[in-house]
């Protein structure tokens, strides 16, 4: 199946080392390249002074702290924001905000988008930040100010419950964590994440009249409105394929992802397979789908 968005593969990360990327933002990306976050992590230094915050420091890895430090130079961090919890982008802050006294900002702890079931696992428990907690748990639309600078939370639950993109006023800039990412589709993944949550954050940012985003992994999105237009295209697809592989029979999320995903590398379908039973929570919640019991990786599925 074709995909409709015009992804760009064409990042290269300078990795561990500052990359100014716009006036008073410099960009350091993690040496921890994987299916998962592509050539590795975006940390952001955001700030035109002597005192700056820092945007998701990123995983528990003493050579980007070292990086991070080195790039921070004599400036003092006086904020570290968190976009979501997972290892690869708040583990970081303990360390970081201990070492500058800098204080962390988040929506929120982590947290799931739903309950789990009886004889459910979280099948990402692994790839959650559990210790995190913020010392600000910033409001949506809350605005933190530093020297030069102010920064507002823009609440885009999805990839997880207490994802959170930032605003750089008056620069046009977004930036947009995992959310929105100009090289792949972000993971929607139950009980982290939403389909519902996912597509109505969509509808969020469609909403508002950024210049361009800043994501958590790989280059910027440059013209972010028509992203979001064909990443809501593309989910809508996603939907209507699940329909489609339902009415044909298939019952089991396996059978779906190996038709809807022939395409994708195959390490990735257990990710796929979170997708498609995020699409199927949301399709049993609008009716047009029914399962025995709540929505779960080994449910079987039939048309309403």
């Amino acid at each position: 199946m074709a995909d409709d968005i015009d992804f760009d593969l064409q990042f290269v990360a300078a990795h561990e080392t500052p990359v100014l990327i716009a006036p008073g933002v410099e960009r350091v990306t993690a040496n921890n390249p994987s299916p998962f976050t592509f050539q590795g992590t975006n940390s952001y230094i955001v700030g035109p002074g002597s005192t700056v915050a820092v945007i998701d420091p990123g995983p528990d890895d003493p050579l980007h702290f070292e990086a991070l430090m080195a790039a921070l130079g004599p400036r003092r961090v006086s904020h570290i924001f968190v976009s979501h919890t997972h290892r690869d982008h708040s583990p970081l802050a303990t360390r970081l905000s201990a070492e500058t006294g800098a204080l962390t900002v988040g929506e929120g702890p982590h947290r799931a988008s739903r309950l789990l079931h009886v004889g459910e696992i979280n099948p990402l428990a692994e790839s959650a930040d559990l210790n995190f907690k913020p010392d600000i748990a910033i409001a949506d639309d809350g605005v933190i100010e530093g020297d030069g600078w102010a920064l507002s939370a823009i609440h885009t639950p999805g990839h997880t419950a207490n994802h959170c993109a930032f605003a750089l006023s008056g620069s046009g800039i977004l930036f947009s964590a995992d959310h929105v990412m100009v090289w792949a589709t972000t993971i929607v993944a139950p009980p982290d994440g939403s389909m519902a949550d996912f597509m109505r954050s969509v509808e969020r940012l469609l909403s508002r009249d950024d210049q361009i985003f800043f994501p958590g992994h790989g280059g910027p999105v440059r013209e972010p409105r028509a992203f979001l237009r064909g990443l809501r295209a593309h989910r809508r697809m996603r939907e209507r394929a699940v329909l489609e592989r339902i009415k044909a029979g298939d019952r089991l999320i396996p059978q779906m992802v190996t038709a809807i995903y022939a395409r994708t590398d195959v390490r990735l379908h257990g990710a796929a397979a979170l997708s498609v039973l995020a699409h199927l929570e949301d399709l049993v919640e609008k009716g047009l789908v029914t399962t025995d019991g709540p929505p779960s990786l080994m449910g079987e599925y039939r048309p309403a």
